[in-house]
């Protein structure tokens, strides 16, 4: 892996507003995608609408800037067999989308950002595995913290009712690496949460790298670090204070999420079945 100075580094605010439009209904809160801040971060951008999420894709790193989801409490009752089908988004150019080889012994995982325990259906389950839904993400981080997190998630939403969630990666510094010579390896990866019932909102936050740390931060907070304005209709005095998140669990260094429900009943009817 070589180094590459980050081109969409945002650590700072741009004065320009670049607003981000969206042909992805029922996605976003009040049908309104996040503002870019940052003009940098506003080059090669390709909104893609799928069922049941939306991806605002980067040419530039050749990795979604979010991939954003209403969760509701009704849609995770629906279980889907994971496809495992990871493809390269064949709406992209081939010069600004990620393939398969670039993650190919790179030493990093295929990351969602949208999980595939979040898709309520078959159609959805399948478009979560394209590359544009993807980051390259530490192994240890992906199936241990963030798979806590992504699970802390679900049960919040089941708890409530229904979320708003936004979830990207962050590339901090000058400089970042990348894999296959193309895709930018991000520093941190972060959700941010909405929960329209009470008007308040939070982010987790993750070092892309070994380990159990997390961060809650505001909305404000992850706007400083971003360069992108989540949740427009949000209320600014909202977004200054992080609401109260859930903690991930995780069990020996790896989530007790890393395995779907689904997964380990089917497992079980497979040696009932089987026994009987």
């Amino acid at each position: 892996m070589k180094h590459v100075t980050v081109l969409i580094s945002s650590t700072l605010l741009s004065t320009a507003l670049l607003s981000s439009p969206t042909q992805c209904t029922g996605i976003y809160y009040s049908n309104e995608a996040p503002d870019i801040l940052n003009a940098k971060l506003n080059n090669k951008n390709t909104e893609l609408c799928y069922s049941s999420f939306a991806v605002m894709h980067s040419g530039v790193s050749r990795t979604p800037l979010w991939s954003a989801e209403r969760l509701t409490r009704e849609g995770l009752r629906s279980k889907t067999r994971r496809s495992n089908n990871f493809h390269p988004e064949e709406q992209l150019s081939p010069y600004e989308r990620s393939e398969l080889k670039d993650y190919s012994h790179s030493g990093y995982d295929r990351g969602h950002m949208a999980p595939s325990a979040d898709m309520p259906t078959k159609l959805a389950q399948q478009e979560c595995f394209t590359l544009a839904n993807m980051v390259p993400q530490n192994s240890d981080n992906n199936r241990g913290i963030w798979a806590g997190i992504e699970g802390a998630t679900r049960q919040l939403t089941k708890n409530k009712g229904e979320l708003y969630v936004i979830t990207g990666p962050l590339f901090m510094g000058t400089s970042v690496q990348r894999i296959g010579g193309r895709v930018l390896i991000p520093t941190k990866i972060y959700k941010a949460i909405y929960d329209p019932a009470t008007g308040k909102g939070a982010a987790y936050v993750v070092e892309n790298a070994p380990g159990n740390d997390y961060e809650v931060i505001s909305i404000t907070e992850l706007e400083q670090m971003s360069g992108i304005r989540f949740f427009p209709q949000m209320k600014a005095s909202a977004k200054q204070t992080a609401m109260n998140l859930p903690e991930p669990e995780v069990r020996n260094g790896r989530s007790h999420n890393t395995f779907s429900d689904t997964g380990i009943i089917r497992l079980l009817e497979k040696l009932f079945k089987r026994n009987w």
